[in-house]
């Protein structure tokens, strides 16, 4: 029998905030893969190790979590005044699937810092010293991401003293903003209500406020579905019944969304929209063991992503907090007390994160005009990564 060896591609392998994935630039893909289709999606597939029915990965990049299971494509921009396009693929574990339906916000603290040290940013945009803001076009869903990237001595800085709770050791602080991550004409909230009631056939009918900024986002009271918000991994991913039931929640809630036609397709949408629910403040002990005070928050907030709790929270669904925490009268908001704000701090299963937001009211019209946080990110290691040719007769 023969086969074809393996081939390697340039790659980098990097966390950005709580997640970690494998970066390329565009260029450096195969041909066939620098377009989209069946080969890219083969191919990223096996960089990462999918679909694994061990859960593990370990033929591959992968992490064997949401959170680790993600590939990243970076080009110079074709957008005016824009430095890099990021395309995101989500990886699942245990299918054959890659899912380009959203964003990954906390990988978008690691695209400037790629994107600066591979070339896809013009020198000009770069100080000696100090911070460089590049402007990202996010190409899954199309919006305007700057991220502010210390410089010293003409290079990326990474290390720092700034800690990011659900990540080990400190680093560099990098700020995140959002820009616009709603345009006009589309719609905060898909069901034009910010809180809906939401019936869920076999499970029950709930309130929700279903929103999409950031990413479509499904947010519930957690006492409505017998939990407090102060959960940790262990409670929910240990529990196939729970995980079924936020899964038929999540489908029914994309088709209110208007994101699917019917639930069946939910299947082939496991990215988005994602599932949170959401409690007043309360003291618990984070995953780390560090204590979290009830004043030190100003509300709970667990999410769940590719069907798992997570076990911090994820960039996008930190906007999505922000966007609704802004909002008077939304679940989000309510738990954290009521009222306008322009920042929330929330308490997830590692710890604590602050997001800032600047929304506004037009005409009875809601706006989001920013959300900013800050993140964090790392070269882990960067060189070639090598995947065996036979496995989709893919020829260079």
């Amino acid at each position: 029998m023969t086969t074809d060896a393996q081939f390697k591609i340039p790659a980098t392998y990097m966390r950005g905030g709580t997640s970690k994935g494998v970066f390329f630039k565009l260029r450096d893909l195969p041909l066939a893969a620098q377009i989209p289709g069946d080969i890219r999606d083969k191919l990223l597939l096996r960089v990462i190790g999918s679909p694994d029915p061990y859960g593990k990965h370990t033929d591959g990049m992968g992490g064997a979590t949401s959170s680790t299971s993600k590939t990243v494509i970076l080009a110079k921009s074709e957008q005016q005044e824009h430095d890099v396009d990021y395309l995101f693929g989500q990886i699942s574990i245990d299918k054959p699937f890659v899912d380009w339906s959203g964003n990954c916000g906390n990988l978008t603290a690691a695209v400037g810092s790629f994107a600066i040290a591979n070339g896809l940013v013009d020198a000009d945009r770069i100080p000696e010293n100090g911070i460089a803001e590049i402007r990202i076009w996010q190409k899954n869903i199309k919006k305007t991401i700057i991220a502010h990237v210390p410089i010293s001595n003409g290079e990326v800085q990474e290390t720092g003293d700034f800690e990011l709770d659900g990540v080990t050791f400190p680093a560099a602080e990098v700020q995140i903003n959002f820009m616009n991550p709603v345009d006009d004409g589309e719609l905060i909230f898909p069901t034009g209500n910010l809180v809906d009631t939401l019936e869920v056939p076999g499970i029950g009918t709930f309130k929700a406020t279903m929103i999409n900024v950031g990413i479509p986002t499904i947010f519930l009271n957690a006492e409505d579905i017998s939990y407090t918000g102060t959960e940790l991994q262990e409670a929910i991913n240990g529990d196939q019944k729970a995980l079924d039931m936020f899964e038929t929640i999540r489908a029914y809630g994309a088709v209110r969304m208007g994101l699917i036609k019917n639930i069946e397709e939910a299947a082939t949408r496991q990215h988005t929209p994602k599932v949170a629910f959401v409690a007043a403040a309360k003291r618990y002990t984070a995953s780390s063991g560090k204590a979290i005070n009830e004043d030190d928050i100003d509300l709970n907030v667990r999410a769940l992503s590719m069907g798992k709790l997570h076990h911090a929270m994820m960039g996008t669904a930190a906007v999505a907090i922000g966007a609704a925490a802004a909002i008077p009268g939304t679940l989000v908001n309510l738990a954290a007390g009521g009222g306008e704000r322009e920042a929330v701090t929330f308490g997830h299963p590692s710890g604590r994160l602050r997001v800032g937001s600047q929304a506004s009211q037009s005409n009875g019209d809601w706006r989001i005009n920013k959300i900013s946080m800050s993140r964090s990110a790392r070269v882990l290691m960067e060189g070639w990564v090598r995947v065996p040719g036979d496995y989709f007769n893919l020829k260079i």
